[in-house]
């Protein structure tokens, strides 16, 4: 038959787009060898470590921290006692918990507790005691970070305005400030006897001083338009930052920056602040207590201190045990354990900056740096708050131009408690490290032969690096990078030369990573005896016991495949096909969740699989003494033998119980029922009694609004959220003429929690804002041009302000006991 040649053209033409697609999705092996030396540990430098009256033991090496010779790899989240109702602590620090942090650090804010010389007050929120007995009630560790200077977006630091009128230098050796220094210890030591780790205590760790000799906040007693006046020392000044940078200065007052640590330990550890672990800020060539120090390190993808957005580099992977980021540092880093310990989980917004910090870079940031050879992670802040204000000033830093009263923070959990997206996610990566960072912490790192020459601003190439030890280990990727967008990675097929030969993953074929997401693949993996060659599906947790039961999850668009070693009998299997060959028995799951029994050794292990948007509603707890995996779409707390939901908005909720349990469960507000859910899990339906509030709303003015308060809440109802919709500059909410709350608009929801004034003995009944119109030449208009949905419309106006509304939502709570 003739072809025409409009034919013709028509099929060239589908011939190119085929071919452009089969090569845009064509496999590429990408290599990586672990031929590599593994990496020496060692210990005797380090002058750090300690006991509890059990006998357990707390060392640190050159590479990990171990408890009882077992390696572990501590997973701290910033919480400030003093900004968030005390009344709360105890159901924060569960939900902390929940979410998998292992230890709190917490400031103590020296211009809260002294704010007038001499008059300490320990009492209410700025009850430190409370507070660390709280973390031993939920057998939680804790780091108090004893300051003298703290920083933390306060005024001043933390120092008290009194301390810039007395004849002294600041944060440095003169007598009469360490003076007052060993004063303001000897409060937080009585603060703290007898619930240290010695004395078997929460308290694992103290923190001297914060970013020495790299960075200071400013004074609080300034004048509009005045330059900053920093609080560092006079001799300091030259090579002081604005926020966390790079150092590109060798301070010639390095050494006695180093002895002025050293004279901040002895004075806490003669006032009995002893703790197995010190640490000290060491990026930025900040001072440390050299061999009795752990350096943290810190990465900000969103901060505000700098002039303009950029790509930042903490989404390369590395090897941050010999580059630490924001170097220079001072010290040796093959001498201490990487611990990116302030790891920025959001941001604070001031004025003229209001960046806005997307949750999905928490996770993708915690993935990179473990496979660049983290043994600690640390989030700050995890926890947002609110900070009180003062007798005579607002605590906030307003040099800097925060909120007088917020410190939001954008954080996994938010200023009013709201649990957030980053909660769900990075809670997967801290399940895998308390069941698996054993076996994670002495792996050594290795990259592929592109690693090095890879920038942010590099969209395309995959990003991705190994740990090891002998074998076996982990392969990381991760398909996320600020500010931009990554393309999507098709067809992947990665080659990890060991010393026994290349493990293809897959074996065959190749999987997907998405843009913005993030794995970690297990390979040469013991199983319980069962010898996994690899899995494209990532580990999330084990049971306890000897017949355990492991969980993996999958990627958004990636596939789940199980390869085990030739022979490997697999039963019971739902969800899977399974395909044994004289190479492998190969398990490929389908659905959202599959579940099937491996049997080798004598040894029986179930494994379950599950897609990723169940994984974010998973939650880690004890059901009758033994280790369960949770599924809801509420929050779920461990409460004693009993869980706590919490849920925002919604009366009825589903709960998933695996493994199934035959208990018959009750709660103590609602009903509980029985329903049908996965196979493989025992499954409830809740349903609680409906709250609805109707917001009743007055205009004053345009800028000025009231708004009419709830005065109760049910049993059923642990809070009720404000929403306030606004598009503007600033909105400021008073309560009985006092400033309690306010919000630089950045486009993301304004929420204020209500329970506080609510279960006050003086019940407000209304609420009064005031906003103020956003101006056309904001600077801050920059921070939002990736989201213009956030930008309004001036037309033909200089400024802009409209309020759409407010509106009530309840957060309803119950406790269900199996």
């Amino acid at each position: 038959m003739k072809k025409t040649r409009k034919n013709f053209l028509r099929s060239g033409i589908a011939l190119i787009l085929t071919t452009c697609a089969f090569s845009s999705y064509s496999q590429k092996v990408h290599e990586i060898s672990i031929n590599v030396p593994e990496q020496k540990i060692y210990s005797d430098h380090l002058k750090l470590g300690g006991s509890n009256p059990k006998g357990e033991k707390v060392a640190v090496n050159n590479y990990y921290i171990s408890i009882n010779d077992k390696p572990v790899i501590p997973i701290t989240a910033e919480f400030h006692y003093s900004r968030y109702p005390n009344q709360y602590w105890d159901e924060s620090i569960k939900k902390m918990k929940a979410g998998g942090i292992t230890v709190i650090p917490t400031y103590v804010f020296w211009n809260l507790h002294e704010e007038e010389e001499g008059k300490f007050n320990w009492t209410g929120d700025r009850d430190l005691r409370k507070f660390i007995e709280l973390c031993k009630k939920n057998n939680m560790h804790a780091i108090v970070r004893i300051g003298p200077f703290a920083h933390g977006e306060i005024r001043n630091g933390g120092l008290p305005d009194w301390l810039l009128g007395r004849p002294l230098n600041i944060r440095m050796n003169d007598q009469l400030y360490l003076s007052y220094v060993q004063r303001l210890y000897k409060q937080i030591a009585a603060q703290l006897k007898g619930l240290y780790y010695k004395d078997g205590g929460p308290v694992i760790g103290i923190q001297i001083e914060n970013e020495y000799q790299h960075s200071a906040a400013p004074w609080g007693l300034t004048y509009p338009g005045q330059p900053l006046d920093f609080t560092a020392s006079e001799r300091d000044r030259n090579v002081t930052h604005e926020g966390v940078a790079v150092s590109t200065e060798n301070n010639p007052y390095a050494e006695l920056g180093n002895d002025h640590m050293k004279v901040l330990k002895s004075l806490a550890v003669k006032e009995g602040i002893i703790a197995p672990l010190y640490t000290a800020t060491g990026w930025g060539y900040a001072a440390i207590i050299p061999n009795e120090s752990i350096p943290v390190t810190a990465a900000y993808a969103y901060p505000f201190w700098t002039t303009k957005r950029d790509y930042s580099p903490f989404f390369l992977y590395k090897n941050m045990h010999a580059n630490p980021d924001y170097s220079p540092v001072r010290y040796k880093p093959e001498d201490y354990p990487s611990f990116p310990a302030e790891l920025g989980s959001g941001i604070s917004a001031t004025y003229l900056r209001r960046p806005i910090a997307i949750h999905q870079s928490f996770d993708a940031m915690i993935n990179r740096c473990l496979g660049s050879g983290a043994n600690g992670v640390g989030y700050y802040m995890f926890h947002g708050g609110s900070t009180p204000r003062g007798k005579d000033n607002f605590l906030n830093d307003e040099a800097y131009g925060l909120p007088k009263i917020s410190y939001e923070y954008q954080s996994p959990i938010g200023e009013y408690g709201q649990v957030r997206e980053g909660f769900h996610r990075l809670k997967l990566l801290h399940f895998f490290l308390k069941d698996f960072g054993q076996l994670l912490a002495p792996m050594t790192v290795a990259l592929p032969a592109n690693a090095a020459s890879l920038t942010p601003e590099n969209t395309k190439d995959l990003r991705y690096s190994v740990r090891f030890k002998g074998n076996s280990g982990f392969l990381f990727l991760n398909n996320f990078q600020d500010d931009t967008t990554m393309l999507d990675q098709k067809n992947i097929q990665v080659k990890i030369k060991t010393a026994n030969g290349a493990v293809m993953i897959p074996a065959k074929g190749g999987f997907d990573l998405k843009n913005g997401e993030n794995v970690i693949f297990p390979f040469n993996f013991n199983l319980n005896g069962t010898h996994l060659n690899y899995a494209t599906s990532q580990l999330l947790m084990r049971s306890d016991g000897t017949n355990p039961y492991y969980v993996f999850f999958n990627p958004e668009g990636t596939n789940a495949e199980f390869s085990f070693a030739a022979g490997t009998r697999v039963e019971n299997v739902q969800g899977a096909n399974v395909d044994q060959t004289a190479q492998q028995t190969l398990v490929k799951c389908e659905g959202k969740v599959s579940e099937f029994t491996v049997v080798a050794n004598g040894k029986k292990t179930t494994v379950l699989v599950i897609d990723k948007a169940l994984a974010l509603k998973s939650y880690v707890g004890s059901l009758n003494g033994k280790k369960s995996l949770i599924f809801s779409d509420a929050v779920v707390l461990q409460n004693g033998n009993g869980f706590e939901l919490l849920k925002d908005s919604v009366h009825q909720f589903t709960l998933s119980v695996y493994p199934k349990t035959a208990a018959l469960p009750k709660t103590t507000v609602g009903s509980i029922n029985k329903t049908e859910g996965y196979p493989a899990f025992s499954s409830y339906q809740i349903a609680l009694p409906r709250f609805e509030f109707a917001a009743n709303t007055k205009e004053i003015s345009q800028r000025k609004m009231v708004v009419n308060l709830p005065q109760t809440m049910p049993p059923s109802v642990n809070d009720i959220y404000l929403h306030v919709d606004y598009t503007g500059d600033t909105g400021m909410d008073f309560v009985n003429g006092e400033l309690v709350a306010d919000n630089f608009y950045n486009g993301l929801p304004w929420q204020i929690g209500l329970r506080k004034f609510i279960s006050s003995s003086v019940k407000p009944k209304e609420k009064i804002f005031y906003f103020r119109p956003m101006q056309k030449n904001a600077t801050y208009l920059f921070d939002l041009q990736q989201y213009p949905q956030y930008i309004p419309d001036f037309g033909t106006s200089d400024s802009y302000l409209k309020v759409d509304g407010f509106s009530f939502t309840p957060q309803y709570k119950t406790v269900v006991t199996f």
